[in-house]
């Protein structure tokens, strides 16, 4: 496992959270609320705060995830950022915890692509929808899982640290469930990593994949569902369709078949329901706008993380009009009179229906089925 952070990133974070007071030993345990006990209890304990920081920071870069599929630099990041008010040291935070996210999900890089200026006017036109929009919402909530998955390496699990990955699913079809390839590949993406699971060993982390419908809340526990194995993907889309060993029993998400028509000065709504580092179930929506789409990608602005990858893009009816498969960070691009980091990218569902059906016809015979119902 490589490092999340390189050293110099890593003394940027430290820097940071000295100039912001975050190396105070009161403060420590805010920074590690969410972090297992149980590897709280391994490091190292220093007398002097700096360089307990520092420990801390060394520590947690090197371990790729705990046994709970948690990244312990990613939780401690997620609350600096919320510990920290001085806009320098949250910049380094925010920067850092983007990097750690993106890359624990195993996230692949999207090619790069020209992003145009966009000041949107929501002042200037009627941004409201009719009440019903909320209950289709809570409705489409139900098809949504959270997805973890453990990663093998020659036919057993990986060892160590084989903890496992998260990232979202939904279902397509009653037994149908759709997420992203480099969910099911469980690997990280950072450079220098370890390789991507071999076609063998996809198959069993599929197989021993695990689905949490309804998780809204850590208050309350819900079962998981496990699958039956891998049906079809395609890394280059990044989908992955997995069949679910039981039906789970609640509506599927319906397909959106074209992407929003997006014209200069008018840009289409859009809403992501997505487990955000494997937590409980969050909805971004509809400030989460359009601005380009092609044959094959769906480019937008919206609240994402890691562990968000695979979750459905709906149009404002709850239709999925792309999964979401990743973030591309920008410079000098501007959206509602801000600077934006990122621009969001996801596969359009059209595409991966057409290579399903031209490389797996009864399958997408299934799923259109499924549709029409």
């Amino acid at each position: 496992m490589t490092a999340y952070l390189s050293p110099d990133q890593l003394l940027a974070v430290r820097d940071a959270a000295l100039e912001s007071g975050l190396a105070d030993p009161s403060v420590r345990p805010l920074l590690f609320d969410g972090v297992l006990p149980r590897y709280r209890g391994t490091l190292p304990v220093l007398a002097a705060p700096g360089r307990q920081l520092h420990s801390d920071l060394v520590e947690m870069n090197r371990v790729e995830r705990l046994v709970d599929g948690s990244v312990p630099l990613e939780i401690w990041l997620r609350n600096a950022v919320v510990q920290t008010t001085e806009a320098a040291p949250l910049a380094v935070f925010q920067r850092a915890l983007d990097d750690v996210a993106r890359d624990a999900s195993g996230e692949p890089d999207v090619p790069d692509v020209a992003v145009p200026e966009i000041k949107e006017q929501v002042v200037h036109r009627d941004d409201t929808v009719p009440f019903g929009f909320l209950r289709g919402g809570d409705l489409a909530g139900t098809a949504v899982a959270r997805v973890k998955v453990p990663p093998y390496e020659g036919g057993a699990p990986l060892q160590p640290n084989g903890f496992p990955h998260s990232g979202t699913g939904w279902l397509i079809a009653p037994t149908l469930l759709v997420t992203n390839h480099h969910v099911v590949n469980a690997r990280n993406s950072g450079g220098g990593g370890r390789p991507e699971a071999a076609p063998d060993d996809l198959l069993l982390q599929a197989a021993n994949a695990r689905a949490r419908f309804d998780y809204d809340t850590d208050e309350e526990e819900t079962e998981e569902a496990a699958f039956e194995g891998l049906l079809a993907a395609d890394r280059d889309l990044d989908y992955a369709i997995l069949r679910l060993a039981g039906d789970p029993a609640r509506p599927v998400l319906r397909l959106a078949r074209e992407a929003p028509a997006v014209t200069p000065g008018d840009f289409v709504a859009v809403n992501i329901i997505q487990h955000p580092g494997g937590q409980p179930k969050r909805v971004a929506l509809r400030n989460n706008l359009v601005y380009e789409a092609d044959a094959r990608d769906l480019r937008y602005f919206t609240d994402t993380r890691g562990g968000s990858s695979g979750s459905p893009v709906l149009t404002d009816d709850w239709r999925v009009v792309a999964l979401h498969r990743g973030t591309k960070r920008v410079e000098d691009v501007t959206f509602q009179g801000r600077a934006a980091a990122f621009v969001n990218v996801g596969t359009l569902m059209a595409a991966v229906l057409s290579h399903v059906a031209a490389t797996s016809p009864a399958l997408h015979a299934e799923i259109e089925a499924a549709q029409r119902e």
